[in-house]
């Protein structure tokens, strides 16, 4: 194991996605759990209080629910931003060959440098500063790391830098590759990254989107006392009994539940600072091998975030979003959509909706990936991808 995780270990504090270790290593941390108890979801629009929390037949009416609610019947052309497309045109989608863009937590000062070697990626940073007002390649090049991490300044950072890294991979001869990717997706902020990588709407615009996602997410947080631990050696199923008995011990406010299904054995629970506390206190008795605080603002992907929703509605009804052009996968139901409102409707909800990575990634699997590229800062992604399938290849590709 690298140094990176026993030194979070022992502060237990750490961002989401900055678990790093090899593959071996990563066996034997993270227990080895089915992954059928992965496919819990949330309609977008349920509170916390209403959360189904016993029984694989509940998570799946779920999804179920919300995947009827997508449907439509009229069509239209591919890239068409006008009229509405039969949302399962992507349904059987057969991937071979995916981009995968990371979330926040994979920040880094530094990050961004490789970028200015290339033109068309090193444009991206001057189009970002005039559309955010500051100078953002100053901020992931030289810091403060503070200043980086902070939810308004990383989104958007994570954001350009990925897209910054298919222009390097571009300018480098990557055309080919590029070209080649048939299905995308990326980890709750990354899904933003993919939908832009898929021409669902513009540079400019998804930057726009992605600011005030930022800004409405750390508002959202401000206004309540919460936070976000992840469980690390237990099943999912575990980790939501977990949940349910620490439920049991404090206030609807402070209230419990699984955020992201980042992969097995790897769970983030959100939920007020109390309930938290007392996820904390019980997971030794549950059999989990650690906790370790998330230092991010606040309950993301719960209904905390539900301030946040009307602004992002607000502003996505505003937004010119096309059918893309390959699948795009959606953190909140595992499934590609290509009806422009269903996305819309999709990325709204998202901030209070459990992240869906761990099905994601084994639908992939199961439907024959046999090639990732991981494009922007860190490595995490690959790291989860190689550890529930050896193999499939893996590219990392910075900027």
């Amino acid at each position: 194991m690298q140094t990176s995780l026993l030194q979070f270990s022992r502060s237990k504090t750490f961002t989401l996605t900055s678990l790093r270790f090899s593959i071996p290593e990563r066996i034997s941390l993270f227990s080895r759990s089915t992954m059928a108890s992965a496919s819990m979801a949330v309609l977008p629009s349920t509170p916390i209080r209403q959360i189904s929390t016993h029984g694989q037949r509940a998570r799946v009416s779920a999804l179920d629910k919300f995947a009827s609610r997508s449907r439509v019947s009229m069509s239209a052309s591919v890239g068409s931003p006008v009229a509405v497309t039969d949302d399962l045109l992507f349904k059987d989608y057969k991937p071979t060959r995916a981009f995968l863009f990371p979330g926040q937590g994979a920040q880094a000062v530094g990050m961004g440098k490789e970028a200015q070697k290339e033109p068309a990626a090193a444009e991206l940073f001057k189009k970002a500063n005039d559309i955010l007002g500051f100078d953002l390649l100053d901020i992931c090049t030289n810091g403060p790391k503070d200043k980086l991490d902070s939810t308004v300044i990383s989104q958007p950072a994570i954001y350009v830098t990925s897209l910054a890294a298919v222009e390097l991979l571009r300018a480098r001869g990557g055309e080919d590759i590029i070209n080649s990717a048939d299905v995308t997706c990326g980890l709750s902020l990354g899904e933003y990254t993919a939908l832009a990588f898929a021409g669902a709407f513009s540079f400019e615009d998804g930057l726009k989107l992605v600011k005030l996602r930022g800004e409405a997410m750390q508002d959202a947080a401000d206004a309540a006392s919460s936070a976000m631990v992840s469980v690390i050696g237990l099943d999912s199923d575990k980790v939501q009994l977990l949940c349910d008995a620490a439920n049991e011990e404090v206030d609807e406010k402070d209230k419990v539940q699984i955020a992201n299904f980042l992969c097995p054995g790897n769970y983030a629970v959100s939920g007020g600072v109390k309930g938290i506390e007392v996820v904390e206190a019980k997971a030794k008795s549950f059999k989990a091998r650690m906790t370790v605080r998330l230092a991010v603002a606040g309950a993301f992907h719960t209904s905390f975030m539900e301030p946040a929703v009307s602004r992002l509605e607000a502003a996505l009804a505003t937004t010119q979003i096309k059918t893309p052009r390959i699948p795009v996968i959606s953190n909140v139901d595992a499934q590609p959509h290509s009806d422009p409102d269903t996305i819309k409707n999709i990325l709204a909800r998202q901030v209070t909706s459990p992240v869906q990575w761990e099905l994601t990634v084994k639908t992939l699997l199961e439907k024959g990936l046999k090639r990732g590229y991981e494009l922007g800062p860190g490595k995490v992604i690959a790291g989860i991808v190689k550890r529930m399938d050896k193999t499939v290849a893996i590219e990392d590709i910075g900027a």
